[in-house]
């Protein structure tokens, strides 16, 4: 219990003297570094410093290519609001799958190296819908509905363009290269699994934004959910195909 309070505390001050220093740079609002400073404790905790980094990487990257042509996209009302800054529903909608598999690592309530490979999926699939989704957006030549094919405006929820898609593949890699950098996941062939299970996931977010988004009323933050958890969910199953099959 000590050794949890010890690490709890020490999360807790590292994570505030950093968001006391960069809490100006635009781009978090004040709720949503406050909710980053909590899941970045939580996780510290959870999984120390590599899983801390890899969501700190995820943030930055997912913020750096927010502001990719920004400006046309403000100009035509598809651009992220608040001038791309995420605030505390954009952190938890996120964050909250690769959150649950860090508890329950810590708690060693399953397989470990499952756990891992779902929070690594939760991940890459959530910075591939922000790859794909803001350069689509911006560089996306023709725009289709995934579920008809049709042509649809630039923005569009569940419109995909081959532009987009393979800004998403390219988001999904780059993010699982970092967390086995940061050896979250320790493999090339989980790489490729944790990769190519975000871009599932993203094509899966693409067709609930087309199909049941609009209709029910689903938040973003909910369908973002809903696809890390897809992510995590298909990556854990190869895996344990692909582990079956090794033994």
């Amino acid at each position: 219990m000590l050794s949890i309070f010890n690490d709890f505390f020490i999360a807790f001050c590292i994570n505030f003297i950093l968001i006391f220093l960069f809490y100006r740079v635009p781009v978090m609002t004040k709720g949503g570094w406050i909710s980053a400073g909590i899941l970045g404790t939580i996780l510290w905790v959870c999984l120390s410093w590599q899983g801390w980094l890899s969501v700190v990487t995820y943030l930055l990257l997912g913020s750096l290519v927010t502001k990719i042509g920004y400006k046309f996209k403000n100009q035509i009302g598809i651009a992220e609001k608040r001038g791309g800054r995420r605030g505390p529903e954009n952190v938890w909608g996120s964050a909250a799958t690769g959150m649950f598999f860090a508890i329950l690592f810590k708690l060693n309530m399953a397989n470990l190296v499952l756990l891992k490979i779902g929070f690594a999926a939760s991940f890459a699939a959530k910075l591939a819908d922000t790859f794909g989704s803001e350069i689509g957006k911006r560089y996306g030549t023709n725009t289709y509905l995934i579920t008809s094919f049709k042509k649809v405006k630039r923005g569009t929820e569940g419109g995909i363009s081959l532009e987009g898609t393979l800004a998403s593949l390219l988001g999904s890699i780059c993010m699982s290269l970092f967390m086995m950098f940061f050896s979250i996941i320790n493999s090339k062939n989980i790489l490729f699994i944790v990769s190519i299970s975000g871009l599932i996931a993203t094509i899966f977010e693409s067709i609930i934004g087309a199909q049941f988004q609009t209709k029910y009323k689903l938040s973003n933050e909910l369908v973002n959910a809903i696809q890390t958890s897809i992510s995590s969910i298909i990556a854990i199953f190869i895996s344990i195909f692909y582990y079956s099959l090794s033994n």
